[in-house]
């Protein structure tokens, strides 16, 4: 799949998902995206325009249940382990792994919030091809 036009003059290349994970610079732009994703999918789900944020406990959870925490160093605080998911699914969408759309209606359709940020967290890391 090829990146996100733009996003090559900033991306770094990683090596490996840790390094994505790890990537503070992507998690900072990854907490604006992940917060848009779930405004979208709450606006379109109640029909009034919605502008909400996604708590880092939610995500830290999703990022447990997605299978992704073995993948990051020990002794992570539930804020890192946030930081990591947001990084993780705003990587994605700049390399085409998952699509706004597909994004916000994972969000939208499901029965609830970590459910669905599991669900995105899973699809990027089965979709995700890094050397």
């Amino acid at each position: 799949m090829k990146a996100f036009p733009r996003a090559s003059i900033f991306m770094k290349e990683h090596r490996n998902l840790t390094e994505v994970l790890t990537d503070h610079e992507l998690a900072s732009l990854g907490d604006a995206y992940i917060n848009f994703v779930y405004s979208l999918a709450l606006s379109i789900r109640n029909r009034q325009p919605s502008g909400k944020k996604v708590k880092g406990i939610a995500l830290a959870e999703a990022l447990r249940k997605a299978g992704l925490r073995e993948l990051m160093p020990s002794r992570m605080t539930s804020h890192k382990l946030a930081d990591a998911a947001e990084a993780l699914l705003v990587y994605a969408w700049f390399s085409d792994c998952i699509t706004l759309e597909e994004s916000v209606t994972a969000l939208e359709k499901a029965s609830e919030l970590v459910a669905g940020l599991v669900q995105l967290l899973e699809k990027a890391k089965s979709r995700i091809r890094l050397s």
